[in-house]
């Protein structure tokens, strides 16, 4: 059963979040809610608190695992694992620069 919760529900609460990542605490807990209910479903954990529940699941909270992959994203970038995506941001940024149209939208704003 967790085999089957690891690859069929994790991913799509996963799915991006590095880009999405929840900011509001109602929302980190409605994702968290899914994984609180899933460990409910061991009948000899369901009296641990959640905590341990994951440990003896080896599992982390999902909150955990997104702040991992935005630090491994972070390494990627600083390291150009993932550059070519890193390079043709900052070579759209630069165009705009070069376009007046950067400079524009910050005096816009500065208002």
């Amino acid at each position: 059963m967790l085999r089957l919760y690891k690859s069929l529900v994790r991913p799509h609460l996963e799915y991006c979040a590095s880009a999405w990542s929840p900011h509001y605490v109602k929302d980190k807990e409605l994702l968290e809610r899914v994984q609180h209910r899933f460990t409910r479903m061991f009948k000899d954990l369901r009296e641990r608190d959640y905590g341990e529940r994951l440990n003896s699941l080896n599992l982390w909270t999902l909150e955990e695992r997104r702040n991992r992959q935005d630090l491994i994203l972070v390494f990627k970038m600083y390291k150009d694992l993932r550059g070519s995506v890193l390079m043709s941001y900052l070579k759209e940024m630069q165009i705009l620069k070069e376009q007046g149209a950067y400079i524009e939208i910050e005096k816009e704003t500065e208002c």
